[in-house]
């Protein structure tokens, strides 16, 4: 399946989860790709929209490729082929820090006027535009996990079977629309998927959903 665009993708898996439009889902999107998604996913379903802060711990010689992840309160998630992509202790300490600062900054960026709305007790979704190694949704399951919601759903238009196993345990229900085993890139699946910047996830979280 392909995509037209993080909108595209966004609507069907509104479709998908439409068993919890109307009870009030929290749409927790990781930045910044799939905020755009989860406006139209809080829209659809009519529920709040909101940011779970996490980044990828890159590898020494390649940062876009994932050797773990880490949550806002300094939680991370390490993959096992971490030290065989030279992500040794020290390096992974550094890494972690260098995150944990850019994570502290966009913070106060995204949402400077109100804390972070709280999950518990609520049917929490946390969407991505899709998975590659897992990492990144992991550290945001785990997260989210940690303050109690009722029912925690992982929510991708697409991913990678391995990765999948991986994420499954970490969450009470996951949606993803496409599993090919052909996968190299999440981009792949997507005829546009352009870069989100920081000022529209800004817009994204200000703006009221639509009833």
């Amino acid at each position: 399946m392909m995509f037209e665009s993080r909108i595209d993708a966004a609507r069907r898996l509104a479709e998908a989860l439409a068993k919890y439009q109307g009870r009030n889902p929290l749409i927790l999107a990781i930045p910044r790709g799939a905020v755009e998604m989860g406006r139209v996913l809080a829209d659809e379903l009519e529920g709040e929209l909101d940011v779970v802060l996490v980044r990828k711990l890159g590898a020494p010689y390649s940062a876009e490729f994932a050797v773990g992840a880490i949550d806002e309160t300094g939680w991370a998630y390490v993959a096992d082929h971490a030290a065989g992509a030279g992500a040794d202790a020290a390096y992974l300490e550094r890494e972690k820090r260098a995150q944990l600062e850019i994570l502290r900054r966009r913070r106060v960026h995204y949402t400077p006027h109100r804390p972070p709305i709280d999950p518990k007790g609520r049917i929490a979704i946390v969407v991505d535009d899709g998975l590659a190694t897992g990492a990144t949704m992991i550290a945001a399951l785990h997260a989210v996990r940690a303050k109690q919601p009722e029912r925690l759903v992982c929510a991708v238009p697409v991913a990678p079977p391995d990765s999948l196993e991986l994420v499954r345990p970490y969450c009470d229900e996951l949606v993803c629309l496409e599993a090919p085993p052909g996968f190299f890139a999440v981009g792949q699946f997507y005829r546009e998927f352009r870069q989100v910047e920081d000022d529209e996830v800004i817009e994204l979280l200000a703006n009221p959903p639509a009833r």
